[in-house]
């Protein structure tokens, strides 16, 4: 397999390089590919060194089985066709592509043969709070038809990239010295505080990102499933955190929910509220699954179920998604 990452030097290109190790991915081959700032830099992969490449209008891509992309929504745009013009599956990590008709959009445990229709040669990787929401969702939609969904996500600042997460550390350590916190990636101080806006709002006053997991949900279940999210970040360095109340058709109990998730794939259940058991971004960082607990009946709706979600979104949320999608490919021998 000869693979490519472009975007190798941000947060995600990196956890690219580390997944693909952890599963013994088979590359015979990596090429890297940045911006002009990251050009010359050297990565070790496998204890080999690799020198990143400047994405270019070029045959640089001919012959790379399987792309992973995740430079930001307008690189993704401009260098498809020179990426996938030779045959290359393009994964992409943006929302450039995420409502295309003729893009799948794809988590694996839950539409993984959808990848194998892909008529521009371009798979995307959904968002990330769509990600793990949707793995949880799987489970209960195999009990019961899933009508409604409001959920509530605490997004840790890395989901704005390696920057944020700089930023975080260094506005507690500014407070702690008495300094004037920097407030540059986002519109106010996270440090200490919560901010009820991820990305920016659209017409109907949901955010962008609100209205991603509206959509992306709908077709990565191919569902008429009703989505309204409210989406916040966190003062958290990793890991997304979602609480999450679906309506199903008819009642499901919290014990068949609970058998659900347990025997889900992609999925770990933490839940023994006698214990204090339950999922937290702490613990959860730099870990594959989508963790499941806190869950309990609706009591303001006879159908209804609520439970909490966390999973580490640069990992499942991002660089492990695309990986298992190039897994099941070369399973399916659909690359």
């Amino acid at each position: 397999m000869r693979v490519a990452i472009v975007g190798v030097s941000g947060a995600v290109g990196q956890e690219f390089l580390r997944v693909l190790d952890e599963r013994d991915f088979p590359v015979d081959e990596l090429v890297l590919f940045g911006s002009s700032r990251s050009n010359g830099r050297v990565y070790t992969f496998r204890g080999k060194q690799y020198t990143v490449k400047e994405l270019k209008h070029n045959d640089d891509f001919k012959g790379i089985d399987v792309a992973f992309v995740s430079a930001g929504g307008s690189t993704s745009l401009e260098f498809a066709g020179t990426i996938t013009k030779h045959g290359t599956v393009m994964i992409d990590n943006s929302s450039a592509f995420r409502m295309n008709e003729d893009v799948p959009l794809v988590v694996p445990e839950v539409n993984a043969a959808d990848a194998l229709n892909r008529p521009r040669g371009i798979i995307a990787n959904p968002n990330c709070s769509t990600i793990q929401m949707v793995v949880a969702l799987k489970a209960i939609e195999e009990l019961s038809h899933i009508k409604r969904i409001h959920v509530a996500t605490y997004q840790a600042s890395s989901g704005a990239g390696a920057t944020a997460m700089a930023e975080l550390v260094k506005q507690y350590e500014q407070i702690r010295k008495g300094e004037e916190p920097t407030v540059e990636k986002f519109a106010y101080q996270l440090a200490y505080n919560l901010i009820p806006q991820i990305d920016v709002f659209t017409d109907n006053d949901y955010t962008k990102e609100e209205m991603k997991m509206h959509h992306e949900t709908r077709k990565i279940m191919h569902s008429d499933v009703e989505v309204s999210a409210t989406c916040v970040r966190v003062p958290v360095i990793r890991s997304h955190s979602e609480a999450t109340w679906i309506e199903t058709e008819r009642p499901v109990s919290v014990e068949e929910a609970r058998q659900a998730f347990a025997r889900a794939e992609g999925i770990v259940l933490q839940d023994d509220p006698s214990r204090k058991e339950y999922p937290m971004p702490l613990f959860v960082a730099g870990k594959d699954p989508v963790y499941v607990g806190r869950i309990r009946k609706d009591i303001a709706h006879p159908n209804g179920l609520t439970f909490w979600t966390v999973s580490d979104q640069i990992k499942k949320g991002a660089a492990l998604n695309a990986v298992q999608i190039a897994e099941y490919l070369v399973k399916a021998g659909g690359m």
